[in-house]
């Protein structure tokens, strides 16, 4: 069993004073990446530490594990490399792309190659379809790319390079990209100063500034409140917007005597409900259904009557 180092285990105790005490568990998913970080996927090791702690159990930690595909359950290469091969890359030829890797490297989906360099995986969608075909590494993108690029790509990784990807900052392995998701910044010198936004999303930026479309001010330093702070907030607004009760007026409703009176004539007013079809609804229909089905049913057992004297 992994025994992590005394560094994972004060980056554990910074990430769950993030949160308040009695949401703890909130803690869970950078606490999966934090573990990822150091054995470069979730092992059962990785579940336990989670689950012990923040007091949870391991089926808890496991069923979140096993949820997001972000989260690896079996030892994954230095570069994770991800194939866009839903509908529009796909239309563009994101799927030969990705079949031209799976020959080249000699695995398929989920599958490391043999030096443990790269892991490869078709991704149902990388919310870029305007720079599509794209595949990403670590999750930084090579956008617009072709079956030749990408084996350029993979090629240059398994070399020891690092490719520079189209947008974002330069590439770091699996499990460094590991800690930046759990919340800690990026530790290479001038890392996050490479790369830049793609024009696409440049041209979003610019329409809002043309237009005038910018968020409301927000405030990242506002404390997360408490349950408890919350519960009693809310109890607050709640109390404030209930109405006051009515007073007694004309329209109050009845004594306890009158209103047992005006139920029972209510009843005596109002026939039950019976089986039989509402008054102006033609019968026509629904006789001749019962008919056909009925001469059908007839025919279905006659015939299977002749077909077992048959067989005797």
């Amino acid at each position: 069993m992994t025994v992590f180092t005394d560094e994972t285990r004060e980056r554990a105790r910074e990430i769950i004073a993030r949160y308040p005490a009695d949401r703890s568990r909130s803690a869970l998913l950078p606490l999966l990446h934090l573990v990822q970080s150091e054995e470069g996927y979730v092992s059962p090791a990785g579940v336990t530490f989670c689950a012990e702690v923040l007091g949870l159990n391991k089926a808890q930690v496991g069923a979140v594990a096993t949820f997001y595909t972000m989260y690896k359950r079996k030892p994954t290469g230095d570069f994770l490399v991800s194939v866009c091969t839903n509908t529009m890359c796909n239309v563009l030829g994101g799927q030969e792309v990705y079949d031209t890797l799976t020959e080249h490297l000699g695995v398929g989906h989920d599958e490391t190659t043999a030096d443990g360099k790269i892991t490869l995986e078709h991704a149902e969608c990388l919310a870029a379809c305007d720079y599509g075909p794209v595949m990403t590494v670590n999750y930084d993108f090579f956008d617009g790319v072709d079956p030749s690029t990408a084996v350029g790509v993979v090629d240059e990784l398994r070399a020891g390079g690092r490719p520079m990807p189209t947008r974002g900052a330069r590439l770091c392995t699996l499990k460094e990209m590991a800690v930046q998701l759990a919340g800690f910044a990026d530790e290479r010198d001038g890392a996050v100063a490479d790369g830049g936004p793609g024009e696409a999303t440049l041209r979003g930026l610019r329409l809002a500034q043309e237009h005038g479309v910018s968020v409301p001010g927000f405030d990242p330093n506002t404390p997360i409140r408490s349950k408890a702070e919350a519960d009693k907030e809310a109890a607050k607004a709640k109390a404030a917007a209930k109405p006051a009760p009515a007073a007694a007026t004309e329209t109050s409703p009845p004594a306890p005597r009158d209103a047992r009176k005006a139920e029972a004539a209510g009843a005596a007013a109002n026939a039950p409900a019976s089986d039989r079809k509402p008054a102006g609804d033609s019968t026509g229909a629904q006789e001749r259904n019962l008919t056909e089905a009925s001469a059908s049913a007839d025919g279905a057992n006659s015939a299977a009557a002749n077909e077992t004297g048959a067989q005797k």
